[in-house]
């Protein structure tokens, strides 16, 4: 006899779970208490939304899904920022809610939330466990569902009382990962596209890769010498210093690039869905029709075909394909080659960081220090933002599984993925990239890196302002501002008053002396980066777009 609270746990053991993140409530009490006797790791969060996005991160580096738990009501509708960043970046995660009891359902009872209807059109999957006896099964698939085709959120709705019912149930089984391989005629469609192109252009992106498929992936790309870019917030992909990267197919593309797409014979959409975001509304790769002939890889069906309608539409996982696509070769020498290098020079170019701006501070040597300093093997996390741009510009990604950001545009994710990322690689370097605005709204998960002793470095690009806002606002409104100024705490005082290191820099020159300090004290650090507000992108000031220029 098993109450219901072990079974879930039962369930999550044999699925290989050996951590989770949660904030604790009372109607799943049966749950923490059935985690006293396990062998799982149980985070302590300070917010819901912070909670879910940790275990997002943990999806997103792990490959396999990242687990949390929520009380009901209000518990369960802050993690929704969680579940949406999942949905959209399609990134295996499950969300377990305590609920009320089932008798007392539908009387609107204390926090009651019909989770079904509340989650019904960003998860993957929402389902409530009534009879304990189905917990072995009901949490498998949940695994199952969150991993196969396009990965997504699973959302698990855990009745009270259910939990503390003791029943007789099977022993939990282990979800079967669900690979898709191309076939030989797919691999064949497309070597003969290629044979034909002068124009060719590859771009990665999504989920379900591997180091080895990036490995295996790039060795061909070299062999064939085709110019590859990554999709928004994908760079880790491939090798920024590889022969034929071409750059980040993202916001604010590259005019060289974007031009180079628009013109390209052929596109190769390798493991992405390429939405709004990278395809710049669409206009680099026009949906239904492409100018270009494309060849989409997807692990999904339902995908293929959805937004674009391909030449060739070949259903597979991105480590699968890579794994055929390295099996073949050139008949002869590719017509192209000399455009990749000339696209590669252009990335590089474009890459290379301003060495003057306005203020005191300028975003570019702090930038180009970094680069000298950090290690490759860095895993670099962000929220949204302006400041962004500073990181996905300059930045090189140079090895897998080192860029944690969200495609879905989500304010607040960087510190939770900062803890995340730390605690599963406690021996690599994580620095957390903010925004004033960003970092507020999950900031105070920095009290959680503290309690687990993980010294993650966060840098804080204060300039006062919603940047981003402020931008489109000046672009469209100009002179005229409206919601978007901040008044900000002194964030290294607030580090230290969490028991962090805190350092705030005013001038560029104090920059690397801070950053090295933040390094040494071996505890989680903020460097508060003071920056003028008119450093709004690294090559037009607010002025710049108020004036139209």
């Amino acid at each position: 006899m098993r109450t219901g609270g072990q079974l879930i746990v039962d369930a999550l053991e044999a699925n290989g779970v050996d951590r989770l993140y949660c904030v604790p409530g009372e109607s799943y009490l049966a749950v923490l208490d059935a985690l006293h006797d396990s062998k799982i790791e149980t985070i302590v969060c300070r917010q819901e939304g912070g909670a879910a996005m940790m275990a997002d991160c943990y999806g997103r580096l792990a490959g396999k899904p990242g687990i949390c738990f929520v009380t009901r009501g209000p518990g369960a509708t802050n993690a929704s920022a969680g579940v949406h960043i999942a949905a959209q970046d399609s990134i295996p995660m499950i969300l377990f809610i305590g609920q009320i009891g089932r008798g007392i359902k539908e009387r609107e009872a204390f926090q009651e939330v019909d989770y079904k209807a509340f989650y019904g059109s960003i998860a993957k999957w929402v389902v409530e466990i009534d009879d304990a006896r189905r917990v072995p099964e009901l949490v498998t698939r949940a695994f199952a569902v969150a991993t196969s085709g396009r990965p997504g959120p699973v959302v698990i709705s855990l009745p009270e009382d259910m939990l503390t019912d003791e029943v007789e149930a099977v022993a939990p089984l282990p979800y079967t990962p669900v690979e898709t391989r191309p076939g030989e005629p797919e691999i064949e469609a497309l070597c003969a596209l290629l044979d034909k192109a002068e124009r060719p252009f590859v771009i990665l992106g999504g989920t379900r890769w591997t180091e080895e498929a990036v490995k295996e992936m790039c060795g061909a790309l070299e062999r064939w010498s085709l110019p590859v870019g990554c999709s928004f917030r994908r760079q880790a992909l491939c090798d920024q210093l590889h022969s034929s990267y071409a750059g980040d197919v993202g916001i604010g593309v590259n005019p060289k690039l974007g031009a180079y797409i628009k013109g390209a014979d052929l596109v190769v959409l390798v493991g992405c869905r390429f939405g709004e975001m990278p395809s710049s509304d669409y206009s680099l790769l026009k949906s239904p029709y492409p100018d270009q002939k494309l060849v989409h890889i997807y692990p999904d069906p339902e995908e293929l075909g959805r937004v674009y309608r391909p030449t060739v539409a070949i259903n597979a996982t991105p480590s699968a394909f890579a794994s055929a696509f390295a099996a073949t070769a050139p008949r002869k020498t590719p017509v192209w080659a000399n455009r990749t290098e000339e696209l590669h020079q252009s990335f590089l170019e474009w890459s290379t960081p301003p060495a003057t701006g306005p203020g005191k501070v300028l975003m570019g040597p702090i930038m180009a220090h970094l680069e000298k300093v950090l290690p490759e093997d860095v895993v670099i996390c962000n929220g949204a933002g302006n400041f962004a741009t500073w990181m996905h510009r300059y930045h090189h990604y140079r090895r897998f599984n080192t860029q944690a950001a969200p495609t879905s545009g989500s304010m607040g994710y960087g510190m939770p993925a900062g803890v995340a990322a730390k605690h599963l690689f406690p021996e690599r370097e994580v620095i957390v990239w903010a925004g004033d605005g960003d970092f507020m709204m999950h900031g105070q998960e920095f009290a959680t890196a503290v309690q687990y002793g993980l010294p993650v470095i966060v840098v804080i690009l204060n300039n006062g302002i919603y940047g981003t806002i402020r931008m489109h606002q000046e672009r469209e409104y100009p002179g005229r501002v409206s919601g978007t100024m901040l008044k900000n705490p002194d964030f290294a005082a607030l580090a230290r008053a969490y028991g962090g290191h805190g350092e705030t820099v005013t001038e560029t020159a104090e920059f690397a002396p801070a950053f090295e300090r933040a390094r040494a004290s071996g505890i989680p650090a903020i460097i508060e980066v003071q920056l003028d507000p008119e450093a709004i992108t690294p090559t037009r000031t607010l002025t710049d777009i108020r004036e139209g220029r």
